[in-house]
């Protein structure tokens, strides 16, 4: 199993290269950005469908105007998404481009939604058809929004625009030296609309979608959910973001999926389709990725070890709202052989579980969208309309989980029995090189003199995670610290990919280890705005989470270092 593990971490510095992919890395920041829409639509869907459970219909002209918010904020999302991916993308080439010629992000934002509005919308007998802006134009999307930077950069980046003298005032200006590369990029999608209907009787978005239907049956298959689910949890597990490299290639076709869920259902019919988003939020990464959602709970109740059970009581709230980055770093499980058949075998097993019992026991699949870190036995619940197989659902899942994990937990606990009671034996109590503290005050070592702050200067932080969550746990201890000992500093948390503006005021940056991957990229955005990158490894960076003071003293020293 060592050896496995040997060759696996070998091939690390390939899959981080696929994570940091600037095309995946766009997509998955196009939705990142758009969450707050996507839930924000989903409380119309509740609002409108959930009464029916308790046998109340809302009359059809008041149904109706509750979903009119639907159809214009998630019924609108490939629209949308052309414009946040492209806005990403182009943030990525700005950085390739002098600081002096950057390509104007407003106007490949806009080049993007005129040239999805021509190649995704048809015109029908008293107006326009605007079906495939929705979820189903998602890959029109995505080919619009890789497309247009790229001709941007190369009209921007070789000076083949439109200059005006000096004289001009410089809006004016860059509105003329975007008129050529925006002119081809909306002119060539109209030439390709023109010569897709002309041959295909269709537009681009439906085209796809046909093109793309074998991939999107497959993918709902048994071994389209392993393929999915393992590989996400085996990323992880090496410690490249699994989400990362594997969501943006399925993430068109579980949110797809979802929406044709709820429109069967509002039909009348069975919501039949098992692969959706909700799916690989609440069943297969179940309290995180690897489905540990029980884990830390076997720890405290079940294991012997001081060691585990202190991991479990510092991880078990973050792990039930699926942030388990302090249980996977304070096991660990990352990179750890006695957990790799679990963390990989469970998210999969637990994905069958939900598909047998939408395709063979009548279950509806998943139509509502809810926050990711919703805890997963409420998400099943909710996500499905509260439907009551859910129930059996989820009692089926937490046995299987817990039958899988269980056995691995307990061989794993007596090797850390063995070690605490060695450690004991021979008087020297020092903590494993590869685990976080055993005890909940554990601080991260720092030097023997503390730190002079300079408490004058004002000290803006940005700590980036993959989705928000231990981000905010150690932006919130920072600025709890801060206050309490009366230092100039602020801190905030984002994903990655959320806000990259921001970097612009901040003066140094937090990366998360799950986003190691990333850290050649987001260095390239703190060197632009003359930002710290300040990286982390798993232990150090659960050890800062849970003592402010230290972490404090960790970004003066770095910030002292750099002058």
């Amino acid at each position: 199993m060592n050896k496995i593990i040997k060759f696996i971490e070998k091939m690390k510095p390939f899959f981080e290269k696929v994570a940091s992919n600037p095309y995946l890395t766009a997509i998955r920041d196009g939705f990142v950005a758009l969450m707050p829409v996507i839930l924000f639509s989903s409380l119309f869907i509740l609002v409108a469908y959930v009464p029916n459970v308790w046998g109340f219909h809302w009359p059809k002209n008041i149904e109706t105007t509750i979903m009119k918010v639907y159809q214009f904020t998630m019924g609108m999302l490939a629209l949308y998404m052309a414009g946040t991916v492209t806005k990403s993308l182009t943030d990525n080439k700005n950085l390739k481009l002098p600081k002096t010629n950057q390509i104007n992000v407003i106007s490949t934002f806009v080049a993007a939604e005129s040239s999805l509005l021509i190649v995704a919308m048809n015109p029908v007998k008293d107006g326009i058809n605007i079906d495939m802006l929705g979820t189903k134009g998602l890959i029109a999307s995505f080919i619009v929004a890789f497309v247009i930077p790229n001709i941007y950069k190369f009209f921007i980046g070789r000076n083949i625009t439109i200059k005006m003298p000096p004289q001009v005032p410089g809006n004016i200006a860059q509105a003329f030296k975007d008129m050529i590369p925006f002119a081809v990029s909306v002119g060539l999608f109209w030439i390709i609309d023109i010569v897709i209907r002309h041959i295909a009787n269709g537009n681009l978005a439906e085209l796809a979608t046909i093109l793309l239907s074998p991939l999107f049956t497959a993918a709902n298959g048994y071994l389209g959910f392993a393929i999915i689910f393992g590989f996400i949890a085996f990323f992880w597990f090496i410690g490249v973001h699994g989400p990362s490299v594997v969501g943006p290639a399925v993430i068109a076709i579980m949110y797809n999926n979802q929406v044709e869920n709820l429109r069967l259902f509002r039909e009348g019919q069975h919501a039949h389709i098992a692969l959706t988003q909700s799916t690989q939020d609440f069943v297969a990464l179940i309290g995180g990725t690897g489905a540990t959602f029980l884990v830390p709970y076997i720890f405290i109740f079940l294991c012997k070890s001081k060691e585990l059970k202190a991991v479990g009581k510092a991880s078990f709230i973050p792990t039930t709202f699926a942030v388990n980055e302090p249980l996977l770093f304070g096991a660990p499980i990352i990179l750890n052989p006695v957990f790799i058949i679990p963390f990989i075998v469970t998210p999969i097993l637990n994905s069958w579980v939900l598909k047998f019992f939408v395709e063979n026991l009548g279950m509806n699949g998943f139509m509502h969208f809810l926050p990711w870190p919703t805890p997963g036995p409420i998400g099943i619940y909710m996500a499905s309309n509260f439907a009551p197989l859910s129930l059996l659902l989820i009692a089926v899942i937490m046995i299987l989980d817990f039958v899988i994990w269980m056995p691995f937990i307990k061989a794993y606990d007596r090797i850390k029995v063995s070690e605490e009671r060695g450690t004991i034996e021979s008087q020297n109590i020092v903590q494993p090189q590869s685990n976080v503290e055993s005890n909940e005050n554990s601080q991260v070592e720092t030097t023997d003199t503390k730190i002079q702050y300079d408490i004058k200067d004002h000290v803006n932080v940005l700590v980036v995670c993959a989705g928000g969550g231990t981000s905010g746990i150690l932006a919130n201890s920072l600025n709890k610290a801060a206050k309490e000992q009366n230092i100039h500093l602020n801190a905030t948390a984002r994903a990655y990919g959320q806000d990259m503006d921001l970097i612009k005021d901040m003066n140094i940056v937090i990366l998360a280890p799950q986003m190691d991957s990333m850290k050649n990229e987001m260095k390239k955005y703190t060197d632009q705005h003359n930002a710290l990158l300040m990286t982390t490894t798993g232990k150090e960076y659960i050890a800062l989470t849970r003592d402010g003071e230290a972490a404090i003293e960790k970004i003066y020293k770095l910030l002292s270092e750099e002058k």
